[in-house]
């Protein structure tokens, strides 16, 4: 086998490893290790858990003797520095690992380039760049969060095959069936925090939990103007048991505070005119709070608005195979909406597969 095909092979099963961190590890980053000898893999280990050991570290365990001379296909550039584990550029050293492959350079300031520096320094042969877009794909969120402090934001959404998200008089339930609530229950487990709007909760009284619970318990946020969630609300009577956060403004009456925080609700009071210039700073403050991914759940309100300010990170849609009709129906996504089709978002990495009778599209926006 070409030795491209072999580095391209052990690189993909690195990244591979590392997806299985999803929803354990952050704000941390998802990060696999391939030791291999000989074209034969002899260790492979992953971040399984925030604050446990490195992939490199766990796959150096793996390989015991056998890593000395191996060569290491890591989905991220090894850390230099002294963190809740040690580096693992010190490690790799010392266990006598002849070659380094790397999927892509770790974003975070501290690291950038110099744990690759390190390797070489110590006489350690370094490829960098095998399969640098899928391993840049894996870590896109933990790219966001180190390097713009904001939370990456999935929106998503059920929708019939007319683009309708409810019927004319608000009827919802069920668009999608029992696998695509399945889906979406697991997605919310493996989330920081999932965000709706007022008339989302108004309209529905959602719970928003993941169930059967996930590997994360996602703080639920309601972006509520003049803080006024029902206090018979699922999420007011659940906020003591799992966190609600009510994203108001700044001119919230006392009695409405103080009604929703006697109930556990903790209101945060946001600056700014507009729901634009709110929702901004309420990125801001899960990305303070370090919260790595935001889940947002509707409606057509606070999702306009998110596309609007170039906000939206990744879609996920799922779409029923049923008809509604109706111009007063509403659809997906509001606010102002792009003019000219050629401008219109495209995305990348697009997914397509069958949840029952629905089907799930995937896909991130794609930056320049």
């Amino acid at each position: 086998m070409p030795h491209a095909d072999q580095d391209h092979r052990f690189m993909a099963m690195a990244i591979k490893l590392a997806e299985r961190g999803r929803g354990l590890v952050e704000p941390n980053p998802m990060v696999g290790c391939v030791l291999a000898r000989e074209g034969q893999v002899a260790g492979e280990g992953w971040h399984r858990q925030f604050g446990g050991p490195h992939a490199e570290i766990a796959a150096l365990a793996a390989a015991g003797n056998a890593a000395h001379g191996a060569e290491a296909f890591v989905s991220l550039e090894p850390c230099n520095y002294q963190g809740k584990t040690g580096p693992c550029t010190r490690a790799l050293i010392e266990a006598g690992v002849a070659r380094v492959v790397v999927g892509c350079q770790d974003p975070n300031p501290q690291v950038a380039g110099q744990g690759i520096a390190e390797l070489r320094a110590a006489g350690i042969h370094v490829d960098e760049g095998v399969l640098a877009e899928q391993a840049a794909e894996v870590i896109a969120p933990f790219a966001k969060f180190i390097t713009h402090g904001k939370p990456w934001v999935i929106a998503k959404w059920a929708m019939t095959w007319d683009g309708k998200l409810a019927s004319r008089t608000g009827s919802s339930r069920w668009i999608s069936g029992e696998a695509s609530r399945a889906a979406v229950h697991k997605l919310r487990g493996q989330v920081d925090a999932v965000l709706v709007g007022r008339g989302t909760v108004e309209n529905d009284d959602p719970l928003l939990t993941a169930r059967p619970p996930g590997p994360r318990i996602a703080t639920r946020v309601v972006l509520d103007t003049s803080a006024s969630l029902s206090p018979t609300s699922k999420l007011a009577q659940s906020a003591k048991e799992i966190p609600v956060v009510v994203a108001a403004g700044e001119s919230v009456s006392g009695s409405h505070k103080s009604r929703l925080e006697s109930l556990g609700v903790e209101v945060l009071m946001l600056p700014g005119k507009s729901l634009a210039d709110r929702m901004e700073a309420l990125l801001d403050e899960l990305g303070r709070r370090q919260m790595t991914n935001l889940l947002v759940e509707g409606g057509a309100h606070v999702l306009g608005t998110l596309f609007d300010m170039h906000a939206i990170d990744e879609v996920h849609v799922y779409l029923a195979a049923k008809l509604l009709g109706g111009k007063e129906a509403p659809s997906p996504i509001g606010g102002i909406g792009i003019p000219n089709m050629p401008d219109a978002i495209q995305f990348r990495f697009v997914k397509t597969d069958c949840l029952g009778e629905d089907i799930r599209l995937t896909g991130r926006v794609a930056r320049e």
